[in-house]
């Protein structure tokens, strides 16, 4: 039997196939302003017995395609727990939210914390203020490992926090210290949702963030942890959702 796993995301649609335990294919596209069409796009790709749906758009794919669905928390785990089966911290920092899980010795969600309210502390608040200083998202977290001292950054509402960017830019700031800084306050806001879940375990470092080297080193620095980081961070949502087929 061939399991797949769709997770629509706000930001990107990821597909994961399993055969008998084991992926064997994965992709990863934009969801665009047609959720519907770009998970029809990436479905027609592949060959599969069965499919169950996470992720924002989850409902969406229950509606049109029929498919039977799973909340992005208990995809994370379970697709935490197969990657790495002594994982029981799970961190997520997607496009438009963030997570902290923690996990069972069996996969199971204990307890969670979650925003998905406001972009603050995700990867779209990251892609907000990359543009802000001239940078693509990809050169974003290089040029904060760049900084000498981060710069203060009081508010972590986009809107604020872009406000604060130009006016440190006017007063000479320097780039690379304004990228280290805001990278920072995402880290505070982070650890500060950990602290309400608790930090146990081994830790992974899951979500389109953790592609970022800046995150990766100031989270496992502020933690003193070292992360679990997925070879593909981004899909595993998908892969908890194939499982709970």
């Amino acid at each position: 039997m061939i399991h797949a796993g769709i997770d629509i995301g706000s930001r990107t649609i990821k597909l994961a196939v399993l055969e008998q335990g084991k992926i064997i294919a994965h992709q990863i596209i934009d969801t665009g302003i047609d959720p519907l069409a770009n998970s029809k796009k990436i479905l027609s790709q592949y060959k599969f017995d069965k499919i169950v749906a996470t992720g924002y758009g989850r409902y969406l794919a229950q509606k049109q395609f029929g498919f039977p669905i799973v909340t992005e928390i208990k995809a994370y785990a379970k697709g935490a727990h197969f990657l790495f089966p002594g994982c029981r911290t799970v961190i997520d920092i997607g496009g438009q939210d963030s997570k902290i899980i923690r996990v069972s010795s069996h996969g199971k969600v204990e307890d969670f914390e979650m925003n998905d309210r406001c972009a603050a502390g995700t990867g779209r608040f990251l892609e907000v203020m990359a543009t802000t200083l001239g940078f693509t998202i990809d050169q974003f977290g290089e040029q904060a490992c760049d900084a000498k001292k981060p710069a203060t950054i009081n508010s972590m509402c986009t809107v604020f926090a872009e406000s604060e960017v130009i006016s440190l830019l006017s007063h000479g700031e320097n780039v690379h210290d304004i990228a280290l800084g805001l990278h920072q306050s995402i880290i505070n806001r982070i650890v500060g949702m950990i602290g309400r879940v608790g930090l146990e375990g081994e830790v992974i470092f899951a979500g389109g963030v953790a592609k970022n080297r800046c995150m990766r080193e100031l989270l496992a620095k502020k933690l003193h942890k070292k992360l679990l980081i997925p070879e593909e961070p981004q899909i595993v949502g998908a892969i908890g959702a194939a499982l709970s087929v």
